[in-house]
């Protein structure tokens, strides 16, 4: 049943990302162009999911297993530390360029063309280069 529900939600999260926009690069790189022809309309995208999980995380907090019977995660940490700016950074001027983040490269990689492979397959490349980088600078004194 748990692999039901998650495939049910993970389609649905697709589903969400193409109807909103998330997977045209267009209009996500519309919407970080604050000093040109801005396009607003992400905004309640980030609405849609910054709200549910605020409520979620809140649930959370007060349950101690799932509805499937799950544990839950703990809550991200709420500090911000160099490891966290350096992260969003990376994440965001990437975002910028490419006009793709994780979940909706995923999404457009069956029908988007090459752009979104393109963007996986360098963002698998980062993850697996990333911790022999960080081991490196966590080292050095």
């Amino acid at each position: 049943m748990r692999h039901l529900v998650t495939l049910f939600c993970g389609a649905l999260f697709g589903l969400g990302l193409v109807v909103s926009g998330m997977t045209d690069t267009l209009k996500v790189q519309g919407f970080l162009d604050l000093f040109g022809a801005w396009d607003p309309t992400l905004i309640f995208v980030m609405g849609g999911a910054i709200i549910p999980m605020f409520i979620a995380w809140r649930i959370a907090a007060i349950r101690e297993k799932s509805v499937l019977g799950g544990l839950i995660p703990l809550a991200p940490k709420t500090e911000l530390d160099r490891s966290l700016v350096i992260g969003a950074v990376l994440f965001g001027a990437g975002w910028g360029l490419s006009g793709f983040c994780p979940g909706p490269a995923l999404a457009s990689s069956t029908f988007g063309g090459t752009g979104g492979l393109t963007f996986l397959a360098a963002m698998l490349a980062g993850m697996i280069i990333a911790p022999p980088i960080i081991r490196v600078f966590k080292a050095a004194p």
